[in-house]
Order: structure tokens, then sequence, then C-alpha cells
């Protein structure tokens, strides 16, 4: 099964990884906003990316890209590039729910997929790039 994983293409573990990572993200979210109040769906953004970053670089690190780099490095290089994708994911879902005026949680969702393809882009050519 290890063998099988890895001779799919780095894209394609991402998006199943990435969808992993989503769905606790999500979740967190989602049980944030219930837990404190619609209201406040910007703190709950910040408090499911909080939580849900630790989980994220561990499989980011050892399930899609396979680095053998040093943990803390890498994981400050993590720390800015969700810095970047957190602040493309708030902006977005403040302009899904107050231009678009779409409830936080399907606005999330939205703006989840935008995040991902940016946090990709970074993880793969700054966070977990090969050393030469």
């Amino acid at each position: 099964m290890k063998d099988f994983w890895f001779r799919l293409d780095d894209k394609i573990r991402f998006l199943f990884i990435g969808g992993f990572n989503f769905l606790v993200s999500y979740l967190l979210y989602s049980l944030f906003c219930i837990t404190l109040g619609v209201h406040y769906y910007q703190i709950s953004l910040a408090l499911a990316w909080a939580v849900s970053s630790i989980i994220s670089y561990t499989t980011q690190k050892f399930l899609v890209f396979q680095s053998k780099g040093p943990w803390l490095k890498e994981y400050i290089k993590c720390c800015s590039t969700w810095f970047i994708s957190y602040i493309t994911n708030a902006v977005l879902l403040e302009l899904f729910v107050k231009t678009a005026h779409l409830n936080v949680f399907i606005s999330q969702f939205l703006a989840t997929f935008a995040a991902s393809v940016v946090t990709y882009i970074l993880f793969k050519t700054f966070a977990f790039r090969a050393t030469k």
C-alpha cells in the first residue's frame, strides 16, 4: 500500500490529504461557529486554523512531500505559508459573507478551495522544497 501511495503524483496525494485536512479544519470551524455563535466566524476561522495546523503539517510532511528536512525549520516555513493562505481564506470568507450574502458555512467551504491552491503552491515551492 505504501509503495502504491508514493507512486502517485504529489498533486494527487495533496488532493487526498488536503481533503482530509479540509474536513478536519471545516469540522473545527463549524464547531467553533456553533459554540461561539456564527457572528464570530472570523474568530472561529482563526481557532480552526490554529488547531488544525499541527495535523496538516504532519500529514503534508510525511504523506505528501515525504520531506526529510528539519522539523522546526519546516514548521516555521509552514506557518509562513499558512499565514498567507489564512489571509486569503479570511478575505474571501469576509467577501462571501458581506458581499455575496452567503451564510458562514457555505462561505467557508468556498473560501477554502482558493486557499488550498495557494497552500499547495507555497508548500511545493517553499515549505517542503527539497534542498539541493
